[in-house]
């Protein structure tokens, strides 16, 4: 479980093709236009306030704040549409700092909709948690990538050339 990282965590309610890919290290596009954006909002979103973005192993944190005796977590994302699986990372992190020892809360933050959403770490969450990660394990298991299948995702996702190079025809 420790080839298990936020990045997969995110993927997992999204789509196992990726998941499959970047544990891989079959890296997407890094000039993606979605990726630049996503770079450019967890840069420049909240300028005013105070903030610190931390990179661990296995996980990037957007934004760490300290707040008495507890620290803020926040994942920065560009729109609500995939805030399942924001929701997932998050709670992926929050569990990660707790078993380092840490007190720690959560938000998923969507600046251009101007949305914050609180993200607990309690029993339901550990639970999807626990059944992402085995998923994950599944498809990290396969020799193979699980095939490409269409969904509203691929539209600005940066494996779309990796995928569908080959198979324009299959798109809808």
């Amino acid at each position: 479980m420790d080839r298990i990282t936020g990045t997969l965590i995110h993927y997992a309610p999204i789509c196992p093709r990726k998941i499959w890919l970047m544990a891989h290290e079959l890296n997407p596009d890094e000039d993606h236009p979605s990726l630049e954006l996503g770079r450019f909002l967890s840069e420049q979103a909240y300028p005013r306030q105070r903030r610190r973005q931390i990179t661990l192993p296995g996980m990037v944190l957007d934004w760490v704040e300290e707040e008495g005796e507890q620290l803020l977590v926040a994942e920065v994302k560009k729109s609500s549409r995939a805030l399942p699986a924001a929701r997932l990372q998050l709670l992926f992190y929050l569990q990660r700092l707790e078993e380092a020892g840490l007190r720690v809360r959560g938000e998923v933050r969507i600046p251009k909709e101007r949305k914050r959403v609180q993200v607990a770490l309690d029993e339901v969450g550990r639970q999807e948690l626990r059944e992402a990660m085995a998923r994950i394990q599944e498809v990290l298991n396969q020799p193979l990538p699980p095939p490409a299948e269409w969904i509203p995702f691929c539209r600005g996702c940066a494996y779309s050339e990796f995928c569908w190079a080959e198979a324009e025809e299959e798109k809808p």
